[in-house]
C-alpha cells in the first residue's frame, strides 16, 4: 500500500483512539490524534453518519495537510425509529439532562420501557480523504447487530457497550476482551472494507 504512514485521526474520543490505534498498528500506519496536532473538533451539523464523518475528515486534513480518517458512529434502535443515531454521544441532552454515558444509557432504557422489540445495531461510518478537497473519498460502513439488555454487564468498552447484548456470544460488548471486540465490532467491519478499497485503488 502506498498510503502515507502518517494519517491524522479526526477524533479526540479516548475510547475510539484506543480502538483505532489497536486496529491500525499492525498495518504500519501511524495514526496521529488530531488533538496532538492542535486541530479543534469539527462541527457535526448533519443528520447522517456519512455526512458528519466526511466533514470531520476534510476539516482535519485541511488543518494538517495530511491524509485523514474520520468516523461517525452510533447506536440505532429499531423501536425508536433509529434513535439515538448521530446523536448517540449526547442523547440525554435531548431530554434536558447532562451529557454522559450513564445518562445516555439511563435515557435509552427509559425510552424502551414499554417496547417489546429491543433489537439494535451499532453503525460505524469510516471516511478516508487524501486531502481536504479529495473528490473521491473512500467510504466504508460497518454494522454490528445486537439487542439492548435491561441490565448492564461488563467493564470493558464505553458508551452503550454495557447494554449492547450479542445473542450469538451470550454477552454484552463490554464483556468482550478488547482484542475480541476489535475483531468483530462495527468499526472492525468498516475498517476491513476501507482497507480493501484502499488497496483496490492502489492508494
Amino acid at each position: 500500500m502506498s498510503i502515507k504512514t502518517k494519517v491524522v485521526l479526526a477524533s479526540n474520543n479516548p475510547g475510539k483512539l484506543k480502538e483505532f490505534k489497536a486496529l491500525f498498528e499492525p498495518l504500519g500506519i501511524q495514526l496521529i490524534p488530531q488533538g496532538e496536532l492542535g486541530v479543534p473538533e469539527a462541527d457535526e451539523p448533519f443528520f447522517t453518519f456519512v455526512e458528519n464523518a466526511l466533514a470531520k475528515a476534510r476539516h482535519a486534513s485541511k488543518l494538517t495537510g495530511l491524509p485523514a480518517i474520520a468516523d461517525d458512529s452510533g447506536l440505532t434502535v429499531k423501536a425508536l425509529d433509529g434513535a439515538p443515531g448521530v446523536l448517540s454521544a449526547r442523547y440525554a441532552t435531548l431530554f434536558g439532562e447532562e451529557k454522559s454515558d450513564q445518562n445516555n444509557n439511563l435515557r435509552l432504557l427509559k425510552e424502551l420501557e414499554n417496547k417489546t422489540d429491543r433489537s439494535a445495531a451499532y453503525i460505524a461510518l469510516l471516511v478516508f480523504v487524501r486531502s481536504e478537497n479529495d473528490p473521491c473519498p473512500i467510504i466504508a460502513q460497518g454494522v454490528w447487530q445486537g439487542q439492548i439488555a435491561k441490565q448492564a454487564a461488563g467493564d470493558n468498552g464505553f458508551g452503550y457497550d454495557p447494554y449492547f447484548y450479542l445473542p450469538e456470544l451470550g454477552c454484552t460488548a463490554a464483556q468482550l476482551e478488547p482484542e475480541v471486540k476489535n475483531s468483530q465490532s462495527h468499526r472492525s467491519i468498516a475498517l476491513k472494507k476501507l482497507l480493501h478499497d484502499l488497496q483496490e485503488q492502489h492508494i
